[in-house]
């Protein structure tokens, strides 16, 4: 009589190390390719969001579609490792955006909003027109006062290629659960 224990556990081991791979394999793709969780940090967003909100990032749409107007975004601040910003898309590839008297005016008109928090202090450098290239977006935060974003040199206008992803879904905290509003 021969002992199969040896085998059978060997088979056993063989099936829970590939299980274990599959999984850490599809959950980096889906991190990478789909979608991620990120943690919003500060005041910048609110109303909207708020500070300790936790997201998932759909990082798929804008393989097939360009980003819109009003779209929340996610993307790596340029200056530290790991760090991302959250803020809304104001201007479009190939328009003009300035900061006239605290408002903001894509071409020439005043933009139409509704999220803002109060009328913007300092302009920055969108105190002069700026004019958005093929693939460049500017965004800001909703709340303008206390924003790092397209006005700062430091934010500066984005290329698509930097844009991670937009902001799906808030899963945290549970009563705020639900599909972040993009306003379009």
């Amino acid at each position: 009589m021969k002992d199969k224990g040896c085998g059978s556990v060997i088979g056993e081991l063989f099936s829970w190390i590939l299980y274990i791979v599959v999984i850490v394999g599809l959950s980096f793709l889906i991190i990478t390719f789909v979608g991620q969780r990120t943690r919003v940090d500060g005041h910048s967003m609110e109303t909207t969001l708020q500070d300790g909100d936790n997201l998932i990032v759909d990082k798929i749409s804008f393989r097939f579609r360009d980003p819109k107007r009003y779209e929340i975004i996610v993307f790596p601040y340029k200056y530290e490792k790991d760090t991302y910003y959250i803020k809304r898309i104001i201007g479009l590839p190939g328009e003009t955006v300035q900061v006239i008297d605290g408002y903001v005016y894509i071409n020439g008109e005043l933009l139409d909003e509704h999220y803002g928090n109060e009328v913007m202090e300092n302009p920055g450098i969108a105190a002069e027109p700026i004019t958005l290239g093929a693939d460049e977006y500017f965004v800001l935060g909703d709340n303008r006062n206390h924003s790092a974003d397209s006005r700062q040199e430091s934010v500066g206008v984005l290329k698509r290629s930097e844009l991670m992803g937009r902001a799906w879904i808030r899963i945290y905290p549970f009563d705020h659960f639900g599909v972040i509003k993009h306003e379009y």
